[in-house]
């Protein structure tokens, strides 16, 4: 995160690479600012760093507008610190934006695992009650005729129901232990567009916007097409029956990295590779938004609410991160993933030859 240390006159004495990328200016020209200049007319911030000084001791403020005509919109989470010398303040900023895509992908990861431990019980105690009240059903139905018989068969259709929703949501209970290698991703979702094509999405226009220089994902082949057939199959239901459209894109965005544990200690992952769905369907409620990635949330009429959480358990399984941005006639899906480093490539390599 961008930290910055500020004399007692203002001027700024120290800023760390983080804080070079935040404000768009290398460090020796950073050195040569005060923080008034780098902050909008007026800024709360310079009345924060004051009153750390006073007091002696830090203070955290949320949702500081940082926002200059150079830099664009700036939100961001604050915390000041007195430094050793006398009247230096170390400044630590967390852009909100970054900070909420956080958030939201640890609660996605919370609601995938209590689908596994939801799922893992529900297996148990359910399937077998249910194999039993279809047999008893089953025995009714070849005894009995008339009204009788056609609801003995509406109890095994409604318990081959159940069943088959049980065995979905058992995909969470299930640790999906990634067989990872170099993957090309747009080799997976012209997989997905094929499909689409020939079946769920034959009414609608699919346009492909791809980065062909991109590197490969360290990821599962086939876990990805499931996660990205989720996604585009959702956005085919959402489409407008006329002039319906999805648009595939992928780029490379450097600077998003995310520390997560490891073989024991912490590590750094980069997240640069980006794949977004979008589509041009009514949009997704403000109020439902939020939720769209929890179980059994879905504004489907006969959806059971599973597939976008299934879809954020493969993203997380993959230290990705998912996030959804919605407005009439534009809604987006967007999937960061780590890429194949050359490390990871010549690990699998090793192992292959061992």
């Amino acid at each position: 995160m961008p930290i910055v240390v500020v004399s007692a006159s203002e001027q700024l004495v120290y800023a760390n690479q983080a804080a070079e990328q935040f404000f768009d200016m290398g460090v020796g020209l950073l050195l040569k600012q005060k923080l008034a200049d780098l902050l909008p007319f007026g800024s709360p911030l310079l009345q924060l760093v004051q009153q750390a000084r006073d007091r002696g001791a830090s203070v955290a403020e949320r949702n500081v507008d940082l926002s200059t005509p150079r830099l664009g919109e700036r939100l961001a989470d604050v915390t000041l610190t007195p430094g050793s010398d006398e009247g230096a303040v170390i400044l630590l900023l967390q852009e909100r934006s970054l900070a909420q895509r956080i958030d939201r992908q640890l609660l996605y990861r919370g609601a995938a695992r209590s689908m596994s431990g939801m799922a893992a019980v529900l297996a148990h105690e359910i399937k077998n009650p249910l194999a039993g009240i279809r047999g008893a059903a089953q025995l009714l139905e070849d005894a009995v005729t008339g009204s009788d018989r056609s609801l003995a068969q509406l109890i095994c259709n409604e318990t081959d129901r159940i069943r088959a929703l049980i065995d979905r949501m058992e995909s969470f209970g299930d640790p999906m232990a990634l067989s990872r290698t170099p993957v090309n991703i747009h080799e997976v979702l012209d997989r997905v567009r094929r499909v689409a094509e020939t079946s769920f999405g034959r009414r609608l226009r699919i346009v492909e916007v791809f980065d062909p220089s991109l590197p490969p994902v360290w990821g599962d082949h086939d876990n990805l097409i499931q996660a990205f057939m989720n996604i585009v199959r959702n956005a085919a239901d959402a489409a407008p029956a006329e002039n319906g459209e999805i648009v595939l894109t992928t780029a490379y965005r450097p600077g998003v990295r995310i520390a997560v544990s490891g073989s024991g200690q912490k590590q750094r992952l980069s997240l640069p590779l980006e794949v977004t769905v979008r589509d041009n369907g009514p949009g997704i409620s403000p109020d439902l938004l939020p939720y769209i990635f929890d179980p059994f949330i879905t504004t489907k009429s006969h959806g059971a609410g599973l597939g976008l959480a299934l879809v954020a358990k493969i993203i997380a399984d993959h230290g990705g991160v998912i996030e959804c941005e919605s407005q009439p006639r534009r809604t987006m899906f967007r999937v960061l993933l780590p890429v194949a480093s050359a490390e990871t490539k010549q690990n699998k390599n090793e192992i292959a030859h061992a």
